[in-house]
């Protein structure tokens, strides 16, 4: 028989490529990680690494059995939290990933919600940007995640369609130019208008999305800084270095000194979505997270 515990020693190897890092991801030593693969490629009747020198590569049966593992460990992790809800413990565990923008305006309203209402409920809080975030939820490393994509991203449709699709809000995107702009007084302002400024670029998605809508306009940005930190970006339109477009939800987790916002034209817009698996959907701690951040997206 195999065990959830000889996966998840067999996806950190798959992972780190060796016992001594996979025993140093998972807080135990390097035998019990050598222990655990014996049972466990006895339990397969099959080997599922192959030692060379100090590396650990995978088998054709131990690639199938990491290709499994992810979703295998999500039912267990399901049945263990719907049986724990039925029996009454009132407990559970949540672990959410979001982008940053997120983490700063939905998020801790949600937390607080649920450590109100569910103090037995533990949950944990990582950053990171989609598509990342989406493959941690895809490999078993999240039960949750706060994700974002652009109106008509080319396979938006597909993105997503075996997930469970909780929408939250439309973001739209606003301008930032430094105060002294000669566009700093107008209310509303069109791409095309600031095709021959220096840009300030942010997280690699939404650089791709920002060369696009501005090649929609009719030219190629020419960007000067790109940083995945928004504070960032405010503070170098601030000092005068260039223009940016950020999302609304950005825009309000930073404290927009020396800047103008102004609004874009034509509208761009992104859809915030939580994120999860069929099976962890039912899970009650998910569910209840899930309800929290909608209530948190609607005030």
């Amino acid at each position: 028989m195999i065990e959830a515990r000889h996966l998840r020693v067999l996806r950190a190897v798959a992972g780190t490529g060796s016992f001594s890092a996979a025993a140093r991801e998972l807080g135990c030593t390097q035998p019990a990680v050598s222990q655990q693969m014996k049972a466990l490629e006895q339990s397969a009747g099959t080997p599922l690494l192959i030692r060379t020198g100090r590396e650990m590569r995978l088998t054709q049966a131990g690639e199938a059995l990491v290709r499994h593992a992810a979703g295998i460990l999500a039912g267990l992790t399901a049945a263990e939290e719907e049986v724990a809800a039925i029996a009454g413990l009132r407990a559970g565990r949540v672990r959410l990933v979001s982008f940053p923008s997120g983490s700063s305006t939905l998020v801790p309203t949600a937390l607080a919600a649920m450590r109100a209402g569910h103090p037995g409920t533990r949950i944990s809080l990582v950053e990171a940007e989609p598509p990342r975030s989406v493959e941690m939820l895809r490999e078993g490393d999240c039960d949750l995640a706060l994700a974002f994509r652009y109106g008509g991203a080319a396979g938006s449709a597909a993105e997503w369609e075996d997930l469970v699709v909780r929408p939250l809000l439309t973001d739209r995107l606003v301008g930032l130019v430094p105060e002294g702009h000669a566009l700093a007084g107008a209310e509303r302002v069109g791409m095309a208008e600031l095709a021959d400024e220096p840009w300030i670029a942010g997280c690699p998605r939404c650089r791709r999305h920002l060369v696009e809508v501005c090649e929609d306009a009719g030219f190629t940005p020419r960007i000067d800084f790109a940083t995945d930190d928004y504070p960032a970006v405010v503070g170098l339109v601030g000092a005068g270095l260039g223009v940016a477009v950020l999302p609304e939800l950005a825009v309000e987790s930073v404290r927009a000194k020396g800047v103008s916002t102004l609004v874009v034209e034509p509208a761009v817009e992104r859809e915030v979505v939580a994120l999860t698996l069929p099976d962890l959907a039912r899970v009650p701690a998910v569910a209840a997270t899930l309800a929290e951040l909608e209530r948190a997206a609607a005030r």
